[in-house]
């Protein structure tokens, strides 16, 4: 038996349900799926590791993951729920390393390190090459390009003083249009101010209680950022 990788790891935004249901759409039994993957694509499979899969006991791995959508009629990114990391985001896409390494314009062993420390060390060019190539959201693309740690500086600092002062500055780390910039940063000032001065209540002290509720705020600001960008 061969579920290709244990569940937590490499491939953990399978969504085995959803693999279930195409299969199930599709009028096939675990067996003949695991047949599709032995026949079409020379990888070892039976009808346990297929229901493996679908009870989210294990989830399979990157080449698995491939034969499985070829299989099933589909792309990997159906077989996918919503991709935590750069790996996940680039299997969903179908995509070899030496694809994205390609595209990017980045050494395939310097691209490979990325994804396997989580330390971004390409330059601005292959960052947006990188977005592109592999559709990611920009919240992603900041975190996976090692942006967001600066980016919630500069946020804290435009959510408690004059936001104004610091669109050029977000702009240069968010791959969004000025006024999108302009009216989440706008946004995330009035909701810090309001979230503090809604803090000021009867039976606790004033400052106290501000300066409680305005540093939740600050310790979430890229979180309140994105969602005052969508709205």
């Amino acid at each position: 038996m061969h579920y290709g990788t244990s569940r937590g790891q490499a491939g953990s935004s399978f969504d085995g349900t959803a693999a279930r249901r195409l299969r199930e759409g599709l009028r096939l039994s675990p067996e003949d799926v695991a047949y599709g993957i032995r026949a079409a694509y020379g990888m070892e499979a039976d009808a346990r590791t297929v229901a493996a899969w679908e009870a989210g006991v294990a989830a399979p791995d990157e080449r698995l993951l491939a034969a499985l959508a070829g299989a099933l009629w589909c792309s990997p990114s159906d077989l996918m729920g919503s991709p935590g990391t750069l790996r996940e985001y680039r299997m969903a896409r179908g995509m070899s390393r030496a694809d994205v390494a390609l595209g990017i314009g980045m050494a395939p062993e310097a691209y490979a390190r990325v994804e396997d420390t989580g330390v971004w060390t390409g330059d601005a060019r292959q960052a947006d090459a990188l977005g592109e190539v592999l559709r990611l959201p920009v919240p992603a693309l900041v975190e996976f390009t090692g942006r967001d740690e600066e980016l919630a500086r500069l946020l804290r600092k435009a959510a408690t003083t004059r936001w104004q002062a610091y669109t050029g500055p977000v702009c240069a780390l968010v791959p969004l249009s000025r006024q999108y910039v302009e009216e989440g940063l706008r946004a995330l000032h009035a909701a810090y101010q309001s979230t503090t001065a809604a803090s000021l209540g009867w039976g606790q002290p004033a400052s106290a209680s501000s300066r409680d509720a305005g540093r939740a705020f600050l310790e979430d600001v890229l979180a309140h950022f994105w969602q005052a960008v969508e709205g």
